[in-house]
């Protein structure tokens, strides 16, 4: 996509090749390389330090941790070690509309796991029993903006403890950045695309606070907050 193609003002309209068909084979070697980024960049430590200043103790019973749109699941598994390794009990549900990102994400887990990996809408996910905590990370930005309040909805209605989106921030220094280190490190061509896509399409803080309103949340509640390079996180933990 042509780097003038895109005004940062507002949020791209765009198609990522991932959302779109592709072989099982290709899925796999694309979330391969996603969860190459997310290593080189960081992108687990926003939600693990959200975790661990939420887990201030170990708790009295198993943490209920759903990961919405959790793709090729190294986010709930980067979790399971930190909870090994803080010796706190939890119970870790990774969610995925995509039947073959499941797929997937389970090959990709030891069979030591304790994970459960569920294959549906998250509007149609019916736990059972409660959820503490809802996670996600770069999920929201694949949803339109109604969807988007429905989901904020539907956590806040889920989760008894509180939730926690990390996505990206709409931005031009990453975006030009992450084109030109997608080509330079060979990542897969779903990922030099989808990249500086996703950043052209997510939301910045006006967006998520106009947002949050429309949700019926109030706005002292929600902590917005930025971690570099280019996430922006927004979480609630209810009292």
């Amino acid at each position: 996509m042509p780097s003038d193609a895109v005004d940062f003002r507002h949020r791209a309209h765009l198609t990522e090749l991932m959302d779109g068909p592709s072989t099982r084979e290709e899925l796999r070697a694309c979330l391969r390389d996603l969860a190459r980024l997310n290593r080189w960049f960081l992108a687990y430590r926003p939600t693990l330090a959200w975790l661990n200043a939420l887990v201030s103790r170990p708790p009295a019973r198993p943490l209920r941790i759903l990961d919405v749109g959790c793709g090729y699941g190294d986010t709930l598994r980067r979790i399971e070690t930190w909870a090994r390794k803080n010796k706190v009990a939890v119970d870790l549900i990774g969610l995925d509309l995509h039947p073959d990102a499941i797929a997937i994400a389970a090959e990709a887990t030891p069979a030591s796991s304790q994970i459960s990996w569920v294959a549906t809408d998250v509007f149609a996910f019916s736990p059972d029993s409660p959820i503490d905590l809802v996670i996600s990370s770069l999920f929201a930005h694949h949803l339109s903006e109604p969807d988007l309040i429905r989901f904020l909805q539907w956590m806040d209605h889920r989760a008894a403890i509180g939730w926690f989106i990390n996505d990206l921030s709409r931005a031009a220094i990453p975006y030009h950045l992450l084109r030109i280190f997608s080509k330079l490190a060979g990542l897969h061509p779903f990922v030099q695309h989808d990249g500086p896509v996703s950043i052209a399409r997510a939301f910045v803080r006006r967006d998520w606070e106009r947002m949050c309103v429309a949700a019926g949340l109030d706005l002292q509640d929600i902590v917005i907050e930025s971690y570099k390079p280019a996430r922006l996180c927004i979480s609630r933990r209810k009292t």
